[in-house]
C-alpha cells in the first residue's frame, strides 16, 4: 500500500481551483477530497526513485474555506491518525477579501523532538502553533518564503551522519549535499517537522531559491564559478539542486493553467522514469539561464506579487554584469507594468534586498568597480576576493541592476490608477527593516509610496558580529566612511536615495503585509522562547484608504 512520505503542501490557490503537492513512498493515484464536494487526483511520477504528485483541486467555492483529506489509491493518509492538529483546509479567496501575506528566509531545519536546538525557536513553529490554537482566526493568506528553504552546505548533525554512512565525509564535498538522494534528505528534515507540515499544509505558499539552497555565494562572479566548475563535485551539486527544487518548490508556484502548458511537465509525467528528461532541463539551464525561467507571477486579488530569480539569471561577464539577464529584466518590467489599475499593490519578491545599509551598499558598490578592473589588475584580484568572503553580491554589487530596478519601480509606481504601494520583499542579511526611497528632484518619482522590507531569518542564528555591523552600518558614521569608499571608485551618484524606517531587529521572525483595499499595513513578529510568537512593530501604516 501507497504511504505518503512528505506532504501535503498547499500551494496555489485562488476563488476556484488549488494545487496539493505530495510525495508518496511508491507510484498511485493520489487524490485530494474536500468536505464541500471538491477535489481532484493526479497519477505520481518518478525521478530519482522518488513518487510525487501535484494534485489539482477544483470546484472550490470562492470565499470559503473548506477541510481536505489525501488519499492514495483510495486508503486515507491524511490527516495523520490521532493528530493533535486540527484538519488542513483549503481557503479559496473571494475578490473582496483582505490579503494577508506573511514573509521571511533562512529556515535551517528544527532538531529532532527534544533535541536543543542552537538557533533558538522557530518563527513557523510559532506561527503554526497560533493558527492550530484558533482555527478560525485570523491567519495568512499566503506564506512567501524568499530562500534558503533548505541549506545543502550547511547540513545537520542527523544529516552529517547519513552522509558519512553512505559515503563517507572525507572527500569533497564533505558533510555537504553531493546528489539528488542527499537533497530529499534535507526536504524531509525540514517539512517533516509536525507544526511545520501541518502549517504547509494548510496556508498557500510561494517559493524561490537563494543560495544555500545550493551553495553559499552561488553565482557570486564569473571568477568563481570557474573555480566551481574546476571541482570533480560541483556539476552533480548544481544539477541536482536544480531538479530537487524544480519538484519541491518550482512547480508549486505554478497555476494549474501554467502547468498544462508547460511542456516540460507534461514529459514528466508521461515518462515512467523522469530521471534523465530531468537531469538533462537542470544540465541546460545551469548552462544557459534564458532557457528556463524561474520566475513568476502569482495575483492575489488586486494584489500582485512577481517573484524574481535574483540568482540563477545573472549575468556574470564583469564587463556586462547584471542582476537579470535581459530578457529576465525585460519580462520583470511587463508583468509591473500589465493592465495597468488592476493592481492596488505590487509586491516585488527578491532574495536578496534591494536597499541595504547605506556603507553595505557603497562597499559594494566600490567593489563592483574594482572586480571590473577599473583600478587596475591588483585592485581587481583583491576587490574578488573581498567579493566572496564579505558576500558583496546584492543589487548595490550589480549597479546598473539596481538603477534599472528603481526605474521599474517608478514607472510602475507612477502609472494612472496604479498601485497605493510598490514593495520589495526580501530576506538573505539575517535582520529585518524597513527602507523608504527618495527620488531626485530631476528624475520621475511614483505616486505609490515605495518600501524595501526585508525579513530573515526565519530560524537560523544571528552572530553578534552581524548585530554590531548591521547596526553600524545604518549609522550616519557609515553613511561618511561608505561616501569616501563611492569616491575612491568614481561611483556615480546612486538612482535614489534612501532612508530607514523601522529596525533593524535580530531574531527569528517574520513580517506580515495586511492588504485592504488601497490600505495596508505592516508587521514584524518574532518567536519568543515559549514556542509564540510576539509583536514586536505591528499595524504600522503604509498606505490608508484613499
Amino acid at each position: 500500500m501507497a504511504g505518503l512520505r512528505l506532504g501535503p503542501l498547499l500551494r496555489y490557490t485562488d476563488g476556484s481551483s488549488a494545487t496539493v503537492w505530495v510525495e508518496t513512498s511508491r507510484p498511485c493515484t493520489a487524490e485530494v477530497r474536500c468536505a464541500d464536494g471538491a477535489g481532484g487526483t493526479a497519477r505520481t511520477f518518478q525521478v530519482a526513485g522518488h513518487h510525487y504528485a501535484l494534485v489539482p483541486v477544483s470546484g472550490l467555492t470562492a470565499g470559503t474555506a473548506t477541510a481536505y483529506e489525501v488519499l492514495l489509491d483510495g486508503n486515507r493518509v491524511w490527516p495523520l491518525p490521532d493528530s493533535p492538529l486540527p484538519p488542513s483546509v483549503i481557503h479559496a479567496p473571494g475578490a473582496d477579501d483582505v490579503v494577508r501575506v506573511a514573509f521571511g528566509s533562512c529556515r535551517w531545519a528544527a532538531p529532532p523532538a527534544g533535541g536543543t536546538d542552537p538557533v533558538g525557536p522557530d518563527a513557523l513553529d510559532a506561527l503554526a502553533t497560533r493558527i492550530a490554537a484558533d482555527p478560525g482566526g485570523e491567519r495568512p493568506d499566503v506564506l512567501v518564503l524568499l530562500g534558503d528553504q533548505v541549506y545543502a552546505d550547511e547540513t545537520s548533525e542527523a544529516v552529517r551522519r547519513r552522509i558519512d554512512a553512505r559515503r563517507g565525509l572525507s572527500d569533497p564535498p564533505g558533510g555537504e549535499v553531493a546528489d539528488y538522494e542527499e537533497y530529499t534528505w534535507l526536504y524531509y528534515e525540514s517539512w517533516l517537522d509536525p507544526e511545520v507540515r501541518w502549517l504547509l499544509s494548510t496556508v498557500p505558499s510561494c517559493m524561490i531559491f537563494d543560495d544555500h539552497d545550493v551553495v553559499d555565494d552561488w553565482n557570486t562572479s564569473a571568477a568563481w564559478l570557474a573555480d566551481m566548475r574546476a571541482t570533480d563535485w560541483w556539476q552533480e551539486r548544481i544539477v541536482s539542486g536544480l531538479m530537487s527544487y524544480w519538484v519541491h518548490q518550482h512547480l508549486g508556484n505554478l497555476s494549474p493553467a501554467e502547468l498544462d502548458a508547460d511542456p516540460l511537465y507534461a514529459a514528466v509525467r508521461d515518462t515512467p522514469d523522469a530521471t534523465d528528461l530531468l537531469r538533462a532541463f537542470a544540465t541546460r539551464a545551469d548552462a544557459d539561464p534564458t532557457s528556463v525561467r524561474w520566475s513568476y507571477r502569482r495575483d492575489f486579488g488586486r494584489v500582485r506579487l512577481l517573484m524574481v530569480d535574483s540568482r540563477a539569471a545573472r549575468v556574470l561577464d564583469e564587463q556586462r554584469r547584471a542582476m537579470l539577464h535581459p530578457e529576465e529584466a525585460a519580462w520583470l518590467r511587463a508583468q509591473a507594468l500589465d493592465a495597468p489599475g488592476t493592481c492596488d499593490h505590487l509586491l516585488i519578491g527578491t532574495s536578496l534586498p534591494w536597499l541595504l545599509p547605506h556603507l553595505v551598499h557603497d562597499v559594494e558598490a566600490w567593489n563592483a568597480v574594482l572586480c571590473r578592473g577599473r583600478k587596475g589588475a591588483r585592485w581587481a584580484r583583491f576587490g574578488e576576493r573581498l567579493r566572496r568572503r564579505a558576500d558583496l553580491e546584492h543589487w548595490a554589487a550589480f549597479p546598473e541592476s539596481f538603477a534599472a530596478l528603481a526605474g521599474v519601480i517608478a514607472e510602475a509606481g507612477s502609472v494612472p490608477d496604479g498601485p497605493a504601494t510598490v514593495c520589495v520583499l526580501s530576506g538573505d542579511v539575517h535582520h529585518a527593516y524597513a527602507a523608504e526611497p527618495s527620488w531626485p528632484a530631476d528624475s520621475p518619482a511614483p505616486a505609490a509610496r515605495v518600501l524595501q522590507l526585508t525579513c530573515s531569518p526565519v530560524h537560523n542564528s544571528v552572530p553578534l558580529s552581524i548585530r554590531l555591523g548591521f547596526r553600524f552600518g545604518w549609522s550616519a558614521v557609515a553613511r561618511a566612511l561608505g561616501r569616501r569608499f563611492a569616491r575612491h571608485a568614481g561611483c556615480p551618484p546612486t538612482a535614489v536615495t534612501w532612508r530607514r524606517t523601522g529596525g533593524p531587529w535580530f531574531g527569528n521572525q517574520l513580517m506580515t503585509l495586511t492588504l485592504r483595499g488601497r490600505a495596508a499595513t505592516l508587521g514584524l513578529e518574532q518567536a519568543g522562547s515559549d514556542g509564540t510568537l510576539r509583536p514586536v512593530w505591528l499595524n504600522v501604516e503604509l498606505a490608508s484608504i484613499n
